[in-house]
């Protein structure tokens, strides 16, 4: 028995002895370049749900969808606001751009550290701004019909539907079905941020403990 156990420990200490052991700047250049990687997925999908909603806009359906902004009368206030979310969309875009050049260039952890909670920052601001802007769009909207003189014109193929109905009743129902759907429409794309964004935060959180215990 003690033949055997002396025989488990010297093929053990042979199988320690041959794996490969890496050195700090090894496991440092490592977790820089998936921080790099990570930090070039966020400006690529940044610059992707910029791009891909405004090319459906070329589609007719999308064109027709867009023409109750007119009905209700927000359509100037709501181009206002457009001019605004892509000044700061391009702002964010722009910072994470900046983020990725910075973390691209090799440095010392204490510096890959800073970086890191930099573009964790510029990130979690984003995402805040894209779903306060989804919101204000849909508050502007319930402004919009309950300033409305005659909703029916705005929503004619209601009118046959609902046509026992009053106006101020027909008001506070399509204000409360534009709530919920916005409500809905908010979670779904907080869901969508959390899957894209959420994930590579993650990651850029692990790499920096991963530093942190380097730094040690």
């Amino acid at each position: 028995m003690t033949d055997e156990l002396e025989l488990l420990k010297r093929d053990w200490q042979k199988k320690e002895f041959d794996v490969p052991k890496l050195s700090y700047d090894e496991i440092h250049k490592m977790i820089w370049k998936k921080s790099s990687s990570i930090v070039k997925w966020i400006l690529i999908i940044s610059i992707l749900e910029f791009t891909v909603p405004h090319l459906l806009y070329l589609l007719p359906s999308m064109r027709e969808g867009m023409e109750i902004y007119d009905k209700i009368g927000i359509s100037k206030y709501l181009l206002f606001l457009s001019g605004f979310t892509y000044l700061v969309a391009f702002y964010f875009i722009f910072q994470f751009y900046k983020r990725f050049k910075e973390i691209s260039v090799l440095d010392n952890s204490k510096n890959l550290m800073k970086k890191i909670i930099k573009t964790r920052k510029t990130v979690k601001h984003y995402v805040i701004f894209s779903l306060s802007m989804i919101m204000v769009t849909i508050i502007m909207m319930i402004i919009g019909v309950y300033l409305n003189d005659n909703i029916t014109l705005a929503f004619p193929e209601l009118k046959d539907s609902l046509e026992n109905i009053s106006q101020e009743k027909l008001k506070v129902t399509i204000m409360l079905s534009i709530g919920i759907f916005g409500v809905i429409l908010t979670l779904a794309m907080g869901g969508i941020y959390f899957l894209l964004y959420g994930l590579l935060l993650r990651k850029l959180k692990q790499n920096y403990s991963e530093l942190r215990h380097l730094a040690v």
